[in-house]
């Protein structure tokens, strides 16, 4: 039997705003596959608006609206870490099951919010908190469910994203793509959380728990940004057949000691964003400009990618309402039940650890500059060599003007803490005259 489901919208600006025009566009198709009728009651807004229905209540008291009885579900596109997670406590209190889009809180304080949800037996969806359009946490909790998912990487910042093909596609300045992407709305006035990584590691913390059914822990999570990036190593790694991109990894870890392939001991994860080189023939190395990817390897599925808009007005509604449509099945069906939170069972989450920075295992790109001097690079080869650390390639360039050399050096993958002591020992070397560029490595197989 037809009902209405009643929804509230907490915050007009851009995806809010998104989530109305998706709704007046598209209401009979999503009445044809929900079955039911689905209202707008209320909207959350601190100024009245005179482009809104008259028919829907504009409210500045958003928490008179989380326990209103005219509403179904909250979705909360407002933002922040205050007032959003008091606002979504206070829905959850009153038996309302939220849609948000809000990476941060969840990463952050999503452990509490999720295990307060299952004791007030409602729902929080969260599609929309990362990669925008594209629908990354239902393939996740959902599609890729018979899988045991090994690892997974991505491009999770539309604004880092567009810097660095700017930079590799036409050669320009780090600071003056980010002026441009701040123009084009792409990155805020303080680009902080883009360019430092910050917002990919609040994305990355989500992904992680739900790949591997840990708890949230962004607290663990390495973060590396790109601002040291520049064209001259854009340049370089293309020469080397790579290119880089802002990536965030969640891998598991195991003992490769054990002699079984098979059962080998999970020893733990490693949750990292930075500047990365992949083979310029991947295609995560061709997604360019804003757009989000995201690859995933699984057993026995095997690699799997997703791409998309990352962020923007019609891309965030598109999962926002995604959502909706999942939480009317809830709240319709006899006996309805919803996915976990974080995809598996709450007691049955693990508690394998994250593994330190210094812990984690990738190849490296080094850059280094030296005195244009006999035997330089045979001290560097053999310092890197009694550190266990093989080398892939290397790539040594013209002197400069002041009789530096710039030599780039590719290893095989390594541990961070022994990558650490070998470059310490290199910027001791008396020929080498400035500290050595690193960025990591992954040839994504």
């Amino acid at each position: 039997m037809s009902k209405s489901i009643k929804l509230a919208i907490l915050g007009l600006g851009t995806v809010g705003t998104g989530v109305l025009d998706l709704l007046k566009d598209n209401l009979k198709e999503l009445k044809r596959r929900s079955g039911h009728d689905i209202v707008i009651t209320q909207v959350g807004t601190r100024r009245q608006r005179d482009d809104i229905d008259p028919t829907i209540k504009q409210n500045s008291d958003l928490m008179a609206i989380a326990e209103s009885d005219d509403v179904d579900i909250v979705v909360e596109v407002i933002g922040g870490m205050t007032v959003a997670k008091e606002v979504i406590i206070h829905a959850i209190k009153n038996g309302k099951h939220v849609v948000t889009a809000n990476k941060a809180l969840l990463a952050e304080h999503g452990n509490e919010i999720f295990a307060l949800a299952e004791e007030h037996n409602v729902h929080v969806a969260y599609e929309a908190a990362v990669a925008g359009g594209i629908p990354i946490i239902k393939v996740l909790r959902e599609a890729l469910a018979a899988n045991k998912i090994d690892w997974l990487t991505g491009i999770i910042n539309g604004t880092g994203n567009f810097i660095m093909s700017e930079m590799r596609d036409k050669g320009r300045d780090f600071d003056d793509v980010l002026a441009e992407a701040q123009e084009l709305g792409y990155a805020e006035a303080d680009p902080t959380f883009d360019v430092e990584g910050i917002d990919a590691a609040h994305k990355l913390a989500l992904l992680a728990s739900i790949a591997f059914g840990i708890p949230l822990q962004f607290d663990k999570v390495y973060s590396e940004g790109i601002t040291k990036i520049t064209l001259q190593d854009v340049t370089y790694a293309e020469e080397l057949g790579y290119r880089i991109k802002h990536l965030g990894f969640a891998v598991r870890r195991y003992d490769e000691q054990e002699s079984d392939a098979t059962d080998k001991k999970l020893t733990g994860i490693e949750l990292r964003v930075h500047p990365t080189l992949i083979p310029e023939d991947k295609l995560l190395a061709n997604v360019n400009g804003v757009k989000n990817a995201v690859l995933v390897n699984s057993h026995p599925l095997g690699q799997t990618l997703y791409y998309g808009d990352g962020a923007g007005a019609g891309a965030t509604a598109s999962a926002v309402m995604a959502d909706v449509m999942d939480l009317i099945r809830v709240l319709t069906v006899k006996d309805g039940h919803h996915v976990p939170h974080l995809a598996f069972m709450p007691n049955q989450l693990s508690d394998t650890p994250v593994l330190a920075a210094d812990q984690m295992i990738t190849g490296y790109y080094l850059r280094l500059e030296a005195k244009d001097t006999p035997g330089v690079l045979a001290d560097v080869t053999r310092i890197l060599s009694d550190a266990g650390i093989n080398i892939d390639a290397i790539l040594q360039k013209p002197a400069h003007q002041k009789g530096q050399v710039p030599i780039i050096i590719l290893t095989l993958p390594v541990i961070e803490n022994q990558m650490n002591s070998a470059i310490n020992k290199i910027e001791a070397l008396e020929a080498i005259t400035s500290d050595v560029v690193r960025i990591r490595l992954h040839e994504l197989d």
